[in-house]
């Protein structure tokens, strides 16, 4: 999953993305509201992390505007606000969830995982098609009774390919959503990380077709 993270605090925000990079996220960082309006516009994010005192102004404008329009990308406020009424304006402003600091990051890793899952409709962490059981939580990819640990880039690309079943992917929109933009990689590294996940997945019901010249699209076979 790609995060955008809004935060001043550099000691946190680099806790933050540290944390996440651990299980295989990528995090761009925007120190400021206007940094994040630019980072939103260019690129595409599974979740947003947003502070709300910040330099240039306060976060809640950020999400006013993100709102407008008409984003769904999920966000979850990070505050040091505790009062009720605080919380009720920013879940009415549309916040998906809010975190009050000073969190645990497990709590804060927890929020994002339930958060991510209301988005893509599913209760439970675990995404079965066919032969195939995937839980992006534990790592783990299970085909016909067999289990395999995954790491985190391939982790994270079959996370994007199983909730986007039929989508087709371009190269370079999978370089996006799998790096933050302080990597400097190129797209034959998704092919690298296509060929590994077809070799887990060789004779399941589920593969990874290639449409030439246009990207990569997850199937199942009935």
């Amino acid at each position: 999953m790609k995060y955008l993270l809004v935060e001043d605090n550099f000691e946190l925000a680099n806790a933050i993305s540290s944390r996440m990079g651990l299980d295989g996220h990528q995090v761009d960082h925007a120190a400021k509201i206007s940094d994040a309006l630019d980072y939103a516009k260019a690129g595409e994010y599974d979740l947003i992390l947003l502070d709300i005192m910040l330099p240039d102004g306060d976060g809640r404008s950020f999400l006013k505007q993100h709102r407008a329009g008409k984003n769904d990308t999920p966000v979850i406020v990070l505050t040091a606000r505790s009062q009720v009424s605080d919380r009720i304006s920013m879940l009415d402003l549309g916040a998906d969830d809010y975190v009050t600091k000073p969190f645990d990051h497990a709590e804060l890793q927890a929020r994002c995982r339930a958060v991510l899952r209301r988005k893509s409709g599913t209760a439970q962490p675990t995404t079965r098609i066919g032969d195939v059981e995937f839980d992006p939580v534990r790592g783990h990819l299970n085909v016909k009774g067999t289990t395999i640990n995954l790491r985190n880039r391939e982790l994270r690309l079959l996370e994007l390919l199983m909730n986007a079943k039929g989508q087709v992917f371009s190269k370079q929109k999978l370089v996006d959503r799998l790096f933050s933009y302080d990597d400097d990689v190129s797209e034959n590294a998704i092919e690298v990380y296509v060929g590994r996940l077809r070799k887990h997945l060789e004779g399941s019901s589920v593969h990874i077709r290639t449409l030439r010249g246009i990207g990569y699209r997850l199937d199942h076979e009935e």
